[in-house]
C-alpha cells in the first residue's frame, strides 16, 4: 500500500463498530484503533500500532475521532 492510498474509518455503527476503506475497498469492521492498525498492516502498512493509526494524516476519521467507538 502506497503512503498516498486514502484511507476512510466511518462513523460507529448501532454496534460500535467503524468500517475501514482503504483505496475505495472495504477493509472490514473495527471495534478499536487496534483494529484498524491490523486492517493496515494486512494492507501493506507493517509495523503499524496503535499510536501511528492515531497520530497519522493519512487517515480520515468521518463523523468522530479515533477515541469514538459507540454510537
Amino acid at each position: 500500500m502506497a503512503g498516498t492510498l486514502p484511507v476512510i474509518v466511518y462513523p460507529p455503527d448501532d454496534e460500535g463498530a467503524r468500517r475501514v476503506r482503504v483505496d475505495g475497498e472495504i477493509l472490514g469492521r473495527a471495534h478499536s484503533v487496534r483494529d484498524v492498525a491490523r486492517f493496515l498492516q494486512e494492507a501493506g502498512l507493517q509495523g503499524w500500532d496503535e499510536m501511528d493509526v492515531v497520530r497519522s494524516r493519512l487517515i480520515e476519521w468521518r463523523g468522530v475521532g479515533p477515541d469514538e467507538w459507540e454510537q
